[in-house]
């Protein structure tokens, strides 16, 4: 992953570490062992499966969020959050939007399953 830094560390990137590990778990290890162990192995794909989405969507995501954050005038979540618990901020649809759009890119990378179908 490069960036403002360039290419500090070269390779194999951060995608290509998780992408090899999470190979390695899914194709390799899987099918490999049973009950708990494999239960275990799952969970460590779920996982890196959330840092490969994080890496991938999370700079969009991030910039995304801070303009959601600026046009409803805030800096900050926890300057919106005290505002929120104030009862300072208007609870119209630009707030509402802001908040689903928020939580719709968590879901896309916690787990993209839980969000709804587009209706497309």
């Amino acid at each position: 992953m490069t960036g403002a830094g360039g290419d500090l560390h070269g390779r194999p990137t951060l995608a290509e570490l998780v992408d090899a590990v999470l190979g390695y778990l899914r194709d390799d290890l899987a099918d490999r062992v049973d009950g708990p162990e494999r239960h275990r192995v799952r969970i460590a794909v779920h996982a890196l499966e959330m840092v490969d989405r994080e890496l991938r969507l999370g700079p969009e995501q991030a910039r995304a969020h801070g303009a959601r954050l600026a046009q409803l005038g805030f800096g900050s979540d926890a300057e919106l959050a005290r505002a929120i618990r104030a009862g300072e901020v208007d609870d119209g649809p630009a707030l509402r939007r802001a908040l689903t759009d928020d939580t719709a890119d968590r879901l896309r990378v916690a787990n993209p399953r839980w969000l709804p179908a587009d209706p497309a």
